[in-house]
């Protein structure tokens, strides 16, 4: 406990952190549902036979079956219904290699989970060292992810057909007294799939997950780091002057103090009072000045 206290206080674990560790505990993870769900496995159905002369009949007969499934190995006794006697009958097919290579992937997996997991934690900066790390661990993410791929695919397909061969109405069509008249032959209990479902669902789980690291894994590589880099600066062109620089602020002669022209009419335009200058104005009663001609228009009349 101290020794992960000491690695927690020194942050060797924060790279569980981050999409990269996280994503390999997933498939650490179900890599131990998918094969344990199928590896474990073992189911059981029941039958029954009633034939005509009851004292021959055989109402519960059971047959086991498990992991691998070499059901061509799987037998069960079942009544002839000809004087007390009983025949040996054995199920159809043999799915081993689907569930087998299902399970193998399933257990690798986890092997390289677990070790993956160590080198992240604990030498995390040699695994980045010389990018050799990273360049093998996504070509070996790659080829599990092909392998979840095909062996989910192939475990499906034989899941499928192992409920066919273990279905009971199949199997009775095995016994010859069941075609006979007056004997009758029925399932009493059909065998529980339930586990072998689940460990289809982890499989293409583990596909899923497996696929989604390879991004992860791939940018660890560094091969797509000279396209990621952002564009060089451009140069900020300068922005054009203002007519106060340019034109008509200084450089106009005829700017006033104002900013616009301005005619001075001090010596010729009009005074305060209305009138003209010095030479000859009008004044505000309507007349001319003493130079001009008369003052107003009562001295001409």
């Amino acid at each position: 406990m101290e020794i992960v206290n000491q690695l927690v206080a020194n942050g060797q674990f924060r790279v569980l952190k981050v999409p990269l560790g996280f994503i390999k505990v997933l498939e650490w993870v179900f890599a131990i549902f998918a094969f344990s769900t199928c590896g474990s496995y073992s189911g059981m159905f029941r039958m029954s036979v009633e034939c005509r002369n009851r004292s021959d009949s055989n109402l519960k007969i059971d047959v086991d079956f498990e992991y691998p499934f070499r059901l061509h190995q799987v037998y069960f006794d079942a009544p002839s219904c000809k004087r007390s006697q009983t025949e040996r009958y054995f199920l159809v097919g043999d799915y081993s290699s689907s569930a087998e290579f299902f399970v193998t992937i399933g257990v690798f997996a986890f092997l390289y989970s677990m070790a993956a997991l160590s080198i992240y934690v604990f030498a995390f900066e040699k695994y980045r060292e010389n990018n050799k790390g990273p360049l093998i661990d996504f070509g070996v993410t790659c080829v599990f992810t092909f392998m979840w791929l095909v062996s989910s695919a192939a475990w499906a397909k034989g899941l499928s057909d192992v409920k066919t061969a273990t279905d009971p109405e199949k199997v009775l069509e095995l016994i010859p007294a069941c075609e006979e008249e007056g004997n009758r032959c029925r399932e009493v209990h059909d065998p529980v799939m339930s586990g072998l479902n689940t460990s289809v669902v982890f499989g293409f789980l583990n596909l899923f997950v497996w696929a989604g690291n390879l991004w992860f894994v791939f940018k660890e590589t560094g091969i797509i780091a000279p396209f990621m880099r952002p564009p060089p600066a451009q140069e900020k062109q300068p922005a054009p002057e203002s007519y106060g620089q340019q034109g008509y602020g200084q450089q106009d002669p005829y700017a006033g103090s104002q900013g616009g022209y301005q005619p001075d009419y001090s010596q010729q335009g009009y005074n305060q009072g209305g009138n003209y200058g010095q030479g000859g104005g009008y004044n505000q009663q309507g007349g001319y000045n003493q130079q001009g001609a008369p003052t107003s228009f009562s001295n001409q009349m």
